[in-house]
């Protein structure tokens, strides 16, 4: 019986070890940052945790009464899948934030490392690619209303869903790949480990792909229902069009600055003056900690954007998703 209480007792030991060992690897000299780093290191960690907590409750919410007290309609099934996009993203944050604490060290091993670049650019392309479906689908409703009724349901919602998440899986792939773990003056990093012309090749695909094409589709399906509706005199209400707006306008602002400063980036590894280099880089600490923020944003929305809000607000949640993801009934007459 003294085998199980000595294991335990040395598991117990290498953990005070580990913690410990990250203690010290912050009070380093070599891993002292100067007082412009460490303001904003201390703006990440802030930024990150505010994101945890609002994001995890708010998405949480969004994913407890879409799943079990709403009716399942299409647009319920993918705001459903953003917002389990939205709160994996952010209850692992917690992982950043301690990493951010720790000086940038990472004391969670190679696995967490791919996990969390994975679940990084996953919700990345979530949640473009599911506003791009749920753009799609609302052009769908207003070009081919007969098809709608016949066809458009839950589940094919949920098909479609899962081809996005396969989709999403593969385009993480390569910084899954790429992403490791690397020792750096005696402290643990969490790094890519590819050279400049891999670097340069994901940042231009992740600007295409996850960026311009989607928001290429989003602005041609939204100007066609535009002109559909003027054309035809057609009466549909604007509720779900102004809420999914706002979800576009929110995940512009959020992630475009990431995607310029991660092309700027580029610049500097092939040479560059050392105060642009130094704009850029906190340019791209800035536009990361916003793109962050665009995780816990959504499920604010679908409640400001509900009908009374000051008097729903204190009588229940519900009825405020289920008022921004009202459908407009599907018209037969064009």
């Amino acid at each position: 019986m003294a085998y199980p209480i000595t294991n335990v007792t040395q598991q117990a030991g290498s953990i005070i070890d580990h913690i410990t060992n990250s203690v010290n690897v912050i009070a380093s000299p070599e891993n002292r940052k100067n007082p412009a780093q460490q303001i904003l290191q201390n703006i990440s960690i802030v930024v990150c945790a505010v994101t945890f907590f609002l994001g995890t409750m708010g998405n949480g919410l969004v994913i407890f009464f879409t799943t079990f007290r709403m009716k399942k309609t299409v647009s319920v099934v993918c705001f459903l899948n953003l917002a389990i996009a939205d709160f994996i993203f952010t209850f692992l944050l917690i992982f950043r934030i301690v990493r951010l604490t720790l000086a940038f060290h990472w004391p969670f091993g190679r696995v967490m490392c791919k996990v969390d670049v994975t679940v990084f650019y996953i919700n990345l392309f979530a949640s473009l690619f599911l506003i791009t479906v749920i753009s799609i689908d609302r052009l769908v409703i207003v070009k081919f209303p007969v098809w709608c009724q016949n066809h458009r349901n839950p589940r094919l919602a949920s098909i479609v869903a899962s081809i996005v998440w396969i989709l999403l899986l593969l385009f993480s792939l390569p910084y899954t790949i790429f992403k490791d773990t690397v020792n750096v003056k005696n402290a643990v990093h969490c790094k890519y480990n590819y050279d400049i012309d891999a670097s340069m090749a994901t940042s231009i695909t992740r600007f295409i792909i996850g960026f311009v094409l989607p928001l290429t589709v989003i602005v041609s399906c939204y100007t066609v229902i535009l002109l559909h509706i003027r054309r035809n005199y057609t009466t549909m209400s604007n509720k779900p069009l102004k809420m999914i707006a706002a979800v576009i306008i929110v995940f512009f602002v959020c992630w475009f600055p990431y995607h310029i400063f991660s092309l700027l980036q580029l610049s500097i590894k092939y040479g560059g003056k050392n105060y642009f280099k130094d704009v850029v880089l906190i340019g791209k600490h800035f536009s990361t900690s916003i793109a962050i923020m665009n995780s816990c944003v959504n499920p604010i929305l679908y409640v400001f954007m509900g009908h009374d809000f000051k008097e729903k607000f204190w009588s229940s949640i519900q009825p405020m998703f289920e008022n921004a993801f009202m459908e407009e009934p599907i018209q037969t007459q064009e």
